[in-house]
C-alpha cells in the first residue's frame, strides 16, 4: 500500500518531531549501559545510530519537499513567471 502525498507528510512530521527525539534518548540510554569507550569510538557509535533511523524511513521522507503532484498548481502561492519577483530599481 502506497501513502498518499499528505500522508508521507503528517508521517514525517510525527517522526520528526516525535519519534526522533525518542530515538535519540534511547539511543543514548543504550551507549551508556557500557562503559564509555575511547571518545573516537564513541563518536562513531552515535555517527553510525544517526544514520541508522533513516534506512527503513526514507520511503516517508521521499518527495515530501516538493509540491503535492495531485494538487491543482493555481492553488500553490508560487510564481513560475517571475511576475511577482524583486525587480532592480537601478535599471
Amino acid at each position: 500500500m502506497a501513502l498518499g502525498y499528505k500522508a508521507r507528510k503528517r508521517l514525517s512530521l510525527l517522526v520528526l518531531l516525535v519519534g526522533l527525539p525518542l530515538y535519540i534518548l534511547v539511543a543514548v540510554k543504550v551507549v551508556s549501559l557500557f562503559d564509555r569507550p575511547p571518545i573516537l569510538l564513541e563518536l562513531l557509535v552515535y555517527i553510525v545510530l544517526g544514520f541508522l533511523w533513516m534506512i527503513p524511513l526514507r520511503k516517508v521522507f521521499l518527495g515530501v519537499g516538493k509540491p503535492d503532484p495531485e494538487a491543482d498548481p493555481e492553488s500553490y502561492p508560487h510564481d513560475p513567471e517571475g511576475k511577482y519577483a524583486l525587480k532592480d530599481e537601478d535599471k
